[in-house]
């Protein structure tokens, strides 16, 4: 089918056209003023979907929740879908995209994989002038008496450079001081992280303002407010606070909001949009990044909290090929069927599975289908579930689109009629914050314990010293590995985390371990996707 004019979409979804901002004939965004006409509108249920961990093999995570929506589609139920938006880092690094695949796909996926409306564009902008504006204060005489070596603010780029990692600063400027200082990528920003935590345009902003940029001479905090330019920030900002209007590949609306990655920031689309979607439809699809032991852990710890959401049933999605890979099968052998590495394997979503249950939620099971699974191995996966009393569905999205989606959205749709949601977070945020990195490091990780650097100690204390002992912890690990090692799959044991160092976020109300090797500005693989868009047209 072709795709509907976005105010079509709109009218469908109960949108007013007086509050839809067309960019072009397929996206749009949504006046935040419309929150004003459905605040007596009852919300709907929420569903997350999430993943075991993640593989070379793919889980389709994305297209899953994608062929999720447009499944309720097929069946007459009314649901709205709220995702991330791609950064250009993956898009052109690994990926590829993020927009789903196959018959399961959000439209217009080549605009939004890129520029779509401009949000990266605006939120990268914004990131960098707070840093041009420092480094004028410095140039200017220094009136804030900021000490060149601790200012903790990183400039952004929406792209994977390894070599902006470290910077030296002001080389060859008579009057500036030379410092280092390093990029992340625009969606690890603590900026980012706001964006998808703020309730609206007030709460933005007051978070804006209470940003940690530096320290002064007499170690004092310097925050954005002190530079006074809160408001150019927001002019900045304006539109991207608005969330997005898309569509399916089969007319399903969806809301595209905010992207940090789930393994060095929180994972999740804004609470905006998913809050807005939540008064237009009965069911919310809303996705996680990466594994249940990242987004899924983030979104349940930090998202709901913040956004005072209560989840009603979790979708856990894995795959056969994967499973076997946690069972040790090499990725080049995946086409031959292997039940004992897949019955190995399935240790992997057991744990996720346990993991889930740990918040008091529903937890249906879905298993992406692939072509090479084999009869054998689609019956010891089904006996294994039973064995557990797993709720669970075959998905076919990718091939079919919604019509293979329809069991999943029947077994959701039944868990929310039938199971009620006991959510509850998995740490108080009034704990010290080693107990919090503690708990979520043994319960979800499974992990004998942590270990701190000299480095990561002495941030603990400075952290204390700001007044951030009740923030939340947004773990930065590795996503290929429920430890901080990528190499060990299945279900580790016998390990302890390292954290190696801390960061802070005063805005987003969050710290963040950093575990192993992770790091907040990714580099490009050997041979990038961009090369492999070569032979593609333009």
């Amino acid at each position: 089918m072709g795709l509907l004019k976005i105010n079509e979409v709109a009218k469908q979804a109960g949108i007013a056209e007086s509050f839809l901002i067309p960019y072009g004939h397929d996206k749009a965004k949504i006046d935040l003023s419309i929150k004003e006409t459905l605040k007596e509108h009852k919300d709907g249920k929420l569903v997350l979907v999430t993943a075991i961990t993640p593989t070379k093999a793919g889980e389709g995570k994305t297209t899953a929740s994608i062929a999720l929506s447009m499944g309720f589609g097929q069946i007459g139920q009314k649901a709205f879908l709220c995702l991330r938006e791609p950064s250009l880092g993956p898009v052109f690094g690994l990926k590829g995209g993020a927009t789903g695949g196959g018959k399961a796909t959000v439209e217009p996926s080549e605009d939004i994989n890129l520029h779509f409306t401009g949000d990266m564009h605006a939120l990268t902008s914004s990131i960098n002038l707070i840093s041009a504006v420092i480094e004028n204060s410095l140039y200017q005489g220094n009136p804030l008496n900021i000490d060149p070596n601790r200012i903790v603010w990183k400039r952004s780029l929406d792209m994977n450079d390894r070599s902006l990692r470290e910077i030296t600063v002001a080389l060859g400027d008579k009057k500036g001081t030379p410092h280092q200082s390093s990029f992340c990528i625009t969606v690890a920003s603590e900026l980012m992280a706001i964006l998808c935590l703020a309730k609206d345009e007030e709460d933005f902003l007051a978070r804006l303002a209470r940003i940690t940029v530096a320290f002064d001479k007499e170690g004092k905090p310097v925050t954005v407010a002190d530079f006074r330019i809160t408001h150019a920030v927001m002019k900045l900002m304006k539109n991207a606070l608005w969330p997005n209007l898309v569509q399916t590949a089969e007319g399903n609306p969806v809301l595209i909001h905010g992207g940090p990655f789930a393994n060095i920031a929180h994972g999740c689309n804004s609470l905006i949009a998913t809050k807005l979607a939540l008064k237009l439809s009965p069911i919310v699809i809303t996705e996680a990044g990466f594994g249940a032991d990242l987004g899924a852990e983030k979104f349940l710890d930090i998202a709901c909290q913040e956004g005072e959401l209560h989840p009603d049933c979790a979708v856990l999605v894995a795959t056969i090929r994967a499973l076997k890979m946690h069972g040790g099968v090499a990725f080049d052998d995946l086409g031959e069927p292997n039940v004992e590495a897949l019955l190995k394997g399935v240790a992997n979503l057991d744990k996720h599975y346990a993991n889930l249950a740990q918040y008091g939620l529903p937890v249906v099971v879905a298993i992406n289908h692939f072509a090479a699974d084999s009869k054998e191995e689609i019956e010891a996966l089904e006996r294994h579930c039973d064995a557990h009393g797993y709720a669970y569905a075959f998905l076919d999205g990718y091939l079919q689109g919604g019509v293979g989606a329809i069991d999943l959205a029947h077994l959701v749709q039944k868990t929310l009629a039938e199971q009620t949601s006991h959510y509850r977070p998995l740490y108080d945020r009034k704990e010290p914050i080693k107990q919090k990195i503690e708990t979520i490091s043994k319960q979800i990780y499974g992990a004998d314990g942590v270990d701190y650097s000299a480095l990561a100690e002495e941030k603990l204390r400075l952290i204390s010293s700001l007044g951030l002992d009740d923030a939340y912890v947004c773990m930065a690990k590795t996503p290929n590995s429920f430890s901080d090692d990528p190499k060990k799959l299945g279900v580790p044991s016998g390990y302890r985390i390292q954290v190696r160092d801390v960061d802070f976020a005063s805005g987003a109300n969050f710290v963040i371990p950093l575990c192993g090797s992770i790091l907040t500005m990714p580099g490009l693989p050997k041979v990038p996707a961009a090369v492999k868009m070569e032979d593609e047209p333009w």
